[in-house]
């Protein structure tokens, strides 16, 4: 242990007892893109000593530009099974779990469950909610990170503190949030937000915030083009539906969104959760640039090489092309943005 973490133990912050820790702990990192690879490589490099890595995608071209673990002969390979493979040629004596999942609510609290911290790494607010749900409920840490274009944002969410519903009580709307296939985002803002996100976890498994009394939590922005920070106080909300009144709504309602494959048709249709009134027009200009669009007062059609979408104004969707369930929501997310 000595040569391989002698720069890391000789830190007055983290010493022999730390990297013990560290080497006892387990991390969940749910999403294994921009954020996630960054994380992924931070933390099995540190000697966390077990890593579950949770992602329903393949590697694609386009990834490479951020995506840090990645090289061209991942691509087409399922990311969690070419990021474990990475790890394990980075460090060998620690463990790391590939799982090639949809993470949704039917079996996120048994992925999720023994974990000593969760790393978010998603690309979409309705799997954020779920973890929220599941880490609240179960009092387990997470950090909540995002990136776009050349901004990022990231916050500690810890037990009994503010959670992601008292910054965000409600999920917006499909299409009103930016995705990255819509805004673009430039790969150093993701190495900066995954490597803060990475110290902040360790923090956390090291026992930092234990005895830190604040119910207080800041929400860092940074902007790496304007080389700007921002620490917003969150404070937390004793009406919040999730961490106030413990209504976990999102692994526990019968509400939920359903994936259907139309029969012959080679096509996915996503009906979402709770639909809401789109602005087929206001998405539509958002994809252009993307591919050939299509709309009217009651559908959009949306088309490229990789995919085609007719949208609702509800928010359903049919995803032709693919009648693969997990591919269609990742265009869902990819494209329309939740």
């Amino acid at each position: 242990m000595q040569s391989r973490y002698s720069r890391q133990i000789i830190l007055q912050n983290i010493g022999e007892e730390g990297q013990e820790k560290l080497l006892n702990s387990s991390v969940a990192i749910v999403g294994c893109g921009a954020l996630g690879t960054v994380a992924a490589n931070n933390l099995a490099r540190a000697g966390v000593g077990k890593i579950l890595i949770i992602d329903r995608d393949f590697v694609e071209l386009n990834n490479l530009q951020r995506q840090m673990l990645f090289d061209e002969n991942d691509v087409g390979a399922p990311k969690a099974v070419a990021a474990a493979e990475k790890i394990a040629s980075i460090n060998s004596d620690i463990e790391v779990h590939p799982i090639i999942k949809d993470i949704n609510y039917t079996n996120i609290e048994e992925i999720l469950n023994g974990v000593d911290l969760v790393i978010d790494g998603t690309d979409n607010i309705q799997t954020r909610m779920l973890i929220n749900d599941v880490c609240v409920k179960n009092k387990i840490p997470w950090i909540y990170t995002g990136a776009i274009g050349t901004s990022g944002m990231s916050m500690n969410i810890l037990p009994d503190k503010a959670c992601i519903r008292c910054l965000y009580p409600g999920i917006p709307k499909a299409g009103s949030l930016p995705t990255c296939d819509t805004m673009g985002v430039l790969n150093t803002i993701t190495v900066i937000m995954g490597s803060i996100e990475t110290t902040e976890a360790i923090k956390i498994l090291l026992g930092f915030y234990d005895n830190i009394e604040s119910t207080n939590s800041n929400l860092l922005v940074y902007d790496t083009w304007n080389h700007s920070f921002d620490s917003i106080m969150v404070k937390k909300n004793e009406k919040c539906e999730c961490c106030g009144k413990e209504n976990y709504e999102f692994i526990d309602s019968d509400e939920q969104e359903i994936i259907t494959s139309l029969c012959g048709r080679n096509a996915i249709q996503i009906t979402p959760a709770d639909p809401k009134e789109l602005s087929l027009k206001s998405i539509g200009e958002k994809l252009e640039k993307l591919g050939t669009v299509k709309c009217s007062d009651f559908i959009m059609l949306f088309k490229n090489d990789e995919t085609e979408i007719s949208l609702f104004r509800d928010g359903r969707a049919i995803i032709k092309g693919t009648d693969d369930e997990i591919m269609a929501r990742t265009i869902y997310a990819r494209y329309i943005g939740t």
